[in-house]
């Protein structure tokens, strides 16, 4: 990974922060299964409790060159600031950044439900178990274009290390294992 390129999200009332960030991830997605690569990132380097405005893209050179012509971004470019291809600084810290998915979901309390395995208390409870184990993480609404539905996509950042892991990235720049540079 020598290169990276930053994505300034610019949302106005036409187009809100929350959709447009979901959006700008979604395309990204859409990149890189057309590109069929597991070698291109994503941090997100102003992440508070949201994501923040700038994403920004790690890869070899090559491959973000493959991305860029591809014009994944389409009509979004309007509401982006996107950077040129940029090395990596020399001195960095690298940082683990995958999904956090929960074994609690809406589907599986439906299935409960629909079995007669929980009463209501008893859903009163996973609902509200549910939520607490989704508060201090990030998240976007995903809209499936499989199923048309709304899903939520959690990220968990680990801990910031001086030395980086080597590996592969999902189809949504994430790893389980693999770090990208962060500064």
């Amino acid at each position: 990974m020598n290169s990276y390129i930053d994505i300034v999200l610019k949302p106005d009332a036409e187009l809100r922060e929350a959709e447009l960030s979901s959006k700008v991830f979604t395309k990204f997605h859409k990149g890189l299964v057309t590109l069929e690569t597991n070698q291109i990132g994503i941090s997100f380097p102003k992440v508070k409790v949201k994501l923040g405005l700038v994403y920004r893209l790690h890869g070899n050179e090559d491959k973000l060159i493959e991305l860029q012509g591809l014009n994944w971004l389409g009509p979004l470019i309007g509401y982006c600031n996107v950077s040129g291809i940029c090395p990596i600084p020399d001195v960095v810290q690298y940082r683990n950044i995958k999904e956090r998915r929960s074994n609690l979901s809406s589907s599986k309390l439906r299935r409960l439900i629909a079995r007669g395995s929980i009463d209501k208390d008893g859903e009163k409870r996973y609902k509200i178990k549910m939520l607490s184990n989704s508060f201090g993480n990030p998240y976007l609404d995903i809209l499936s274009s499989s199923t048309g539905q709304v899903y939520r996509k959690f990220f968990n950042f680990g801990e910031v290390l001086a030395e980086p892991i080597v590996g592969t990235f999902d189809s949504y720049g994430l790893s389980k294992s693999a770090t990208i540079p962060w500064f």
